[in-house]
């Protein structure tokens, strides 16, 4: 099973900005829709970005005209682009990537936003 690799998080001041990244080790066929989630402390991982094959984009309410999620040139690669961070994102941020057979995650990566 292929697990996803994510950087790019850490700990930043309110009012910042961070810029995550997945990666797939190796090539993922038919993929449909990449997206990042996040699971804060106590409570239920939630959806944050979907980019979809077609490029179609999706935000959570808590997100939209702050992050921007994107995908790579050689479309194995997602980003999520975090600006004007609160701390209420304060949360492991996990990536996903949904084929048409197989559902595939990342280890996560923490995001901590100081007020």
């Amino acid at each position: 099973q292929v697990q996803l690799v994510e950087s790019g998080g850490g700990l930043v001041q309110a009012g910042g900005s961070l810029r995550l990244s997945c990666t797939a080790p190796k090539r993922i066929t038919d993929i449909k829709t990449m997206s990042w989630f996040r699971e804060a402390p106590g409570k239920l991982r939630e959806v944050v970005a979907v980019i979809s094959s077609d490029e179609k984009t999706n935000y959570a309410d808590s997100v939209k005209g702050r992050f921007t999620i994107s995908k790579g040139n050689a479309k194995t690669s997602v980003y999520l682009e975090m600006n004007g961070l609160k701390p209420e994102d304060t949360a492991i941020y996990y990536c996903n990537m949904e084929a048409y057979c197989n559902s595939y995650w990342g280890q996560g990566t923490p995001v901590t936003v100081s007020s």
